[in-house]
């Protein structure tokens, strides 16, 4: 498997709000706790604090979601690493997707991994958990009800509600399974012997990754939710975070970037069977948007206090959920999650918990051989692979033209025609050089014109080439987005099983670049 870095600046994907980051530029310092590099750990590591009490819930809680699961015992190793206070983890989450969904969904775990590996290296008096954080409690269904294989969109329509991750795989869902002519056995199984969503992500997720020792987390538990009071007190009844993060988010607009998420007042969502809405304040009453619900602040203080597990936090809340029950040093994610990330730090100082090292997912392009064989035969490199195809299309033409078809000496040449016998003619007559300025334009337009039409017959002359360069942009751009975040990894695992394996040895979670792999 080839193997190429190319500099995220060179792939015109990314924004400069997050390149800024990367670089660690000085304006954004106040923003985050540490530089996104290996020697920030130790400091990390220092600052976190993280109770035995909270080890044995967390603990107990993940015994309890992997009850029936037979665990490998990479997977038991972990759990019992983490009863102790040298144990961390590093985390990333992502939606429940239909089958992993897209590649990049299989590239944040393996990042979460191989940080978990170079971490141990770089501190070998800790250890250190890799996580997945199932997002268990969103109900964006539409988000996450489908998966693209071979250019083909796969759909499960269902008219379940709530929170995602408790649906059930009824009988709709066994319909749909029927529409998918071929899948992993991984795939099979996981969903073969599940009940409910979180269920069969659990299994392949267990199944795919469980021989590194990664853990999955579903935060939905009672006990961990218990963890979480405070926060839900003075968020419900205080509206702290909604302050902060308005603070910070304004900070940021005052240099010149954009906010990612917005805050309300509440950032609580009321969940239980079947829904999943959020809760406003109402005068003296707390409604529960799209329901019948109301509560008097008592109602709602008991709520809490015996079912916190009916409070889901949104995405200004979650990472400090997930930082709560967690003895956790970094987030790996999306560029966009990294972003957003950085307009909660003053929510994390508010409770006083640590606030970690935010670090990018790895990037990739995977290329299959067919493709390699094209940009061979046009004569590429890896770099350009990431320019714009029109734009790369008007310079390959214009290259290879056997006819000079932009006429640019004959415009100068045509012009200077009619300027100067336009001055001669003026002098007979004021208006006779207007009216050869007027022909100079008419005249240039009719050699743009055929300029135009000797361009289209050397097209069809290179058809050949630019119909190669058009395969290999759709291909590495299907329907104009990354490849990363439409294709699912089944486009390769199927046809080499150890497609992820091969991920682990290329992918470096410290050094930020766009891997392209020739498959």
């Amino acid at each position: 498997m080839k193997h190429h870095c190319i500099d995220l600046k060179g792939t015109g994907q990314f924004s400069d709000f997050f390149l800024d980051y990367l670089e660690g530029k000085a304006a954004l310092r106040p923003f985050y706790a540490h530089l996104p590099k290996i020697e920030s750990f130790q400091k990390a590591i220092e600052e976190k604090t993280f109770s035995d009490t909270h080890r044995e819930t967390l603990i107990a809680s993940l015994r309890a979601q992997y009850d029936g699961v037979d665990l490998f015992e990479e997977e038991e190793a972990s759990l019992q690493k983490l009863a102790f206070s040298k144990t961390f983890t590093v985390t990333t989450g992502h939606q429940l997707n239909l089958y992993t969904g897209p590649l990049y969904f299989i590239y944040k775990i393996v990042s979460t991994i191989r940080l978990a590996e170079e971490l141990k290296k770089a501190y070998p008096a800790y250890d250190f958990v890799p996580i997945y954080w199932m997002a268990t409690e969103d109900h964006d269904f539409d988000e996450i009800n489908y998966f693209k294989l071979d250019g083909k969109k796969y759909e499960w329509n269902s008219d379940q509600k709530g929170a995602v991750g408790n649906f059930e795989l009824d009988y709709s869902f066994r319909e749909f399974e029927k529409s998918i002519p071929f899948v992993a056995e991984v795939f099979k199984s996981a969903y073969g012997n599940a009940k409910t969503l979180k269920e069969a992500v659990l299994n392949y997720v267990h199944e795919l990754f469980g021989k590194k020792g990664l853990l999955v987390v579903d935060a939905q538990s009672p006990s961990l939710k218990g963890l979480f009071r405070e926060v839900m007190f003075e968020d419900v009844f205080s509206h702290t975070p909604h302050k902060e993060v308005v603070l910070k988010t304004e900070s940021l607009e005052s240099l010149g970037y954009s906010g990612q998420i917005f805050p309300r007042e509440i950032n609580f969502f009321y969940m239980d069977h079947g829904i999943r809405e959020r809760i406003e304040q109402q005068g003296e009453e707390y409604v529960v948007l799209n329901s019948d619900l109301r509560f008097t602040r008592s109602e709602l203080e008991k709520i809490i206090e015996e079912h916190p597990e009916r409070l889901s936090p949104n995405v200004v809340l979650r990472p400090l959920y997930q930082e709560t029950i967690l003895p956790n040093l970094a987030y790996l994610g999306g560029p966009a999650e990294v972003v957003y990330w950085l307009q909660l730090k003053g929510v994390f100082d508010h409770f006083d918990v640590p606030f970690p090292i935010l670090l990018p997912r790895n990037f990739a392009l995977v290329l299959e051989p067919l493709i390699v064989q094209k940009m061979e035969e046009l004569g590429w490199s890896v770099s350009d692979l990431f320019r714009d195809f029109d734009d790369w299309k008007k310079k390959f033409v214009a290259q290879e033209a056997s006819v000079e078809f932009e006429c640019s000496k004959e415009r100068i040449d045509l012009a200077a025609i009619f300027d100067n016998k336009g001055k001669e003619a003026e002098k007979l007559e004021k208006s006779l050089g207007e009216s050869f300025e007027a022909a100079k334009v008419r005249a240039l337009k009719i050699l743009d014109q055929m300029g135009a039409k000797v361009r289209k017959a050397e097209e069809r002359r290179l058809q050949v080439q630019i119909d190669r360069a058009k395969a290999i942009f759709d291909y590495i751009q299907p329907g104009g987005s990354p490849q990363e975040r439409v294709v699912n990894m089944m486009q390769f695992y199927l046809a080499d099983p150890s497609f992820i394996e091969k991920l682990y040895a290329v992918f470096d979670p410290l050094d930020f670049c766009m891997n392209v792999i020739e498959a």
